[in-house]
């Protein structure tokens, strides 16, 4: 798989003038809303993961200029659990949702809304109809694999697995990936392959090579420059928000949010124009590798 063959670079929501900054941290705040959702509602892992997965898929056929991250998590969510048969009633999805969206993470009590309250409805065919949209316009293409089996088995056949730390970092890796687009553009192998190339490289271990002299990750049917790749997405993760003036995603939850900032920037945008000032661009798409070196690392 080529690098020009997975970078997306002109998204639906790139179309539709948001920066690739933007994006992202949109991209990310809604994936960590999910996963927020699913430890407070006790949920398996493997529930939130697909839902995350589903939730990066949709946003490669679907502008976030039509729809919030808010919503769409709870679809996705939703139908997550419903693919790996792990009940979960609306009425605890909607009030864990409602608190992540409108509760400082500082306070310590929270009084769920009434259940017939006009916002309790309003989350809830939120809900209904978010879930609707992401079986439409995935095509129902909703099975999800995901590397975590993959990346144990790998380690067992370098027997690595017994070593302290190393399974864990690899895992946590696979976890923290979940918050960027690799899950949709890449294969479970290759996932798997990154995160333990990740974590060899980071605790300082060398691994064989085969008897042929190939390197390890060949055993796989993994390619370096892939592997390169999936590693900067997750070390972009670690780096925090971005400057170029993008105000946080934590305000901006809905497509109305995100429709106001883009009026708000086309009237700036107008507004130097008119007095003669050199307008600010919207920030430019960067690749991953743009600001992340690997290089010295095979």
């Amino acid at each position: 798989m080529r690098r020009e063959a997975i970078f997306v670079r002109r998204t639906p929501s790139r179309e539709d003038g948001i920066p690739a900054e933007l994006e992202d941290a949109l991209r990310t705040h809604g994936c960590r809303m999910i996963q927020q959702a699913g430890v407070l509602l006790k949920l398996p892992q493997v529930v939130m993961a697909t839902a995350q997965v589903l939730f990066q898929r949709f946003w490669f056929v679907t502008s976030l200029k039509h729809f919030g991250i808010r919503d769409i998590g709870m679809g996705c969510l939703f139908l997550s659990s419903k693919l790996e048969e792990t009940p979960l009633r609306i009425r605890d999805l909607i009030n864990v949702y409602h608190l992540l969206s409108t509760t400082s993470p500082d306070a310590l009590t929270y009084e769920p809304m009434s259940y017939f309250s006009s916002t309790f409805y309003d989350y809830k065919d939120a809900l209904v109809f978010s879930e609707m949209q992401v079986l439409k316009r995935l095509g129902f293409n909703v099975q999800v694999q995901l590397p975590y089996a993959l990346m144990v088995n790998y380690l067992q056949i370098f027997k690595l697995a017994d070593v302290p730390g190393v399974a864990q970092k690899a895992w946590s890796y696979l976890n923290d990936a979940l918050q960027t687009p690799v899950y949709a553009l890449f294969p479970p192998p290759t996932l798997a392959t990154a995160a333990i190339y990740l974590t060899l490289r980071v605790m300082g271990i060398a691994m064989p090579e085969s008897p042929e002299g190939d390197p390890w990750w060949t055993l796989f049917d993994a390619e370096l420059e892939d592997i390169e790749l999936v590693a900067a997405w997750i070390l972009r993760l670690y780096d925090g928000p971005g400057g170029d003036g993008v105000i946080g995603a934590e305000a901006m939850l809905t497509k109305g949010d995100v429709r106001r900032w883009l009026e708000e920037r086309q009237r700036a945008f107008e507004t130097r124009l008119a007095s003669g000032l050199a307008p600010s661009a919207f920030p430019l798409s960067v690749h991953p590798l743009a600001s992340l070196t690997l290089q010295g690392w095979v």
